[in-house]
């Protein structure tokens, strides 16, 4: 568990408002120079304040990798877990406190290599947490291994003569996992970046955020096509509820559905206006939404960002909550010392 920050005090609910200034930590922030953790860091501190919870309410959970420090440059509780196991962490504290805001920090090594399994299970459940998956197609904390995320061919130490492997869709895993919030975001782009976590802190239920970040050591540049200005206008599908889906520098370009369910790009000027896509991020189906997810491509051409899926869905707290609840209004509180000292007992050969 982080070492409680020397400045950490019970801020009451409602009598202290608190600053971005109240959320960074007394700790030096170490990452490498120009790392896109650094811009995640200060819109994630900047954020904070928004949600309104006191600090002492506010918990943080990591695994292992480059994004995990993040837990120790935030004034609130944190724990920095082992590797793969922060939604198994985090399940436990917002089952069990239902008054905490449970964030869980991972990166693409860390959530889709060893903690897969977790993570599936985690949005599965819709645990009421939130996830930021930082994806930069790279293991940085042990010096430029290929990642889950990183494309076939990508060569690296571990993989000297080109990259063998499929890579994973983070948000097509996610929905698939039948998540009920799934987004996308970029750490570049601050005021994005802001909105996206806004509407995952509103979400009840499991929220799972993949935010494209940059490496600069190990995977510098590897989503320029959706940073650079030129080719950023040209690839950068925005998504917006209730909005047509447009991109393109003067937004000439639109989505509409294809052969079998799946979407592609579309000439608006050529196309009927009736078989163009309107977003609808509150689709109960996430065919639609899996389909969005399906539009990237290694050269990051029509590549959306936003709010793929937001739908309500009972949260395993709240069914959980209630379970216990009915089970005590009918047989009242168990006697634990009677349940240890207790006969049942079974046999194993």
């Amino acid at each position: 568990m982080t070492e409680q920050p020397k400045s950490l005090r019970l801020v009451p609910h409602a009598t202290a408002k608190l600053s971005t200034k109240d959320f960074k930590s007394d700790q030096e922030v170490r990452w490498c120079p120009g790392c896109g953790d650094y811009a995640i860091l200060a819109a994630f501190q900047s954020f904070l304040p928004e949600l309104e919870v006191p600090r002492e309410n506010l918990v943080i959970v990591s695994g292992i990798g480059c994004s995990s420090r993040l837990p120790y440059y935030v004034n609130s509780y944190g724990l920095h877990s082992i590797h793969g196991r922060a939604p198994a962490i985090a399940t436990g504290l917002a089952a069990s406190r239902q008054d905490l805001s449970v964030w869980v920090i991972t990166g693409d090594g860390d959530a889709l290599s060893i903690g897969g399994n977790h993570l599936i299970h985690a949005l599965r459940r819709n645990v009421n947490i939130k996830i930021l998956l930082f994806n930069n197609r790279i293991y940085g904390l042990t010096k430029g291994q290929y990642s889950p995320t990183s494309e076939q061919g990508k060569v690296t130490k571990s993989t000297p003569f080109g990259s063998l492997d499929t890579p994973f869709n983070p948000l097509s895993l996610a929905i698939g996992a039948e998540a009920s919030f799934v987004a996308r975001t970029i750490d570049s782009d601050r005021k994005h970046l802001t909105s996206v976590l806004r509407a995952a802190a509103d979400h009840r239920g499991a929220a799972f955020v993949e935010i494209y970040q940059n490496c600069p050591i190990f995977n510098d540049d590897a989503f320029l096509p959706l940073t650079e200005p030129g080719p950023r206008e040209q690839n950068v599908v925005r998504l917006e509820h209730g909005e047509p889906v447009r991109y393109g520098p003067q937004g000439e370009r639109g989505l509409r559905f294809g052969k079998f369910g799946s979407i592609e790009p579309a000439d608006v000027a050529g196309t009927d206006a009736g078989s163009l896509l309107v977003h609808d991020a509150h689709a109960e189906d996430p065919s639609y939404a899996f389909a969005l997810s399906r539009l990237d491509r290694s050269d990051f051409a029509h590549t959306p960002i936003g709010v793929f899926r937001s739908v309500e869905r009972n949260t395993y707290d709240d069914t959980m909550a209630g379970q216990i609840t009915a089970v005590r209004d009918r047989q009242g509180d168990g006697d634990l010392a009677a349940l240890l000292a207790g006969g049942d007992t079974w046999l194993v050969s």
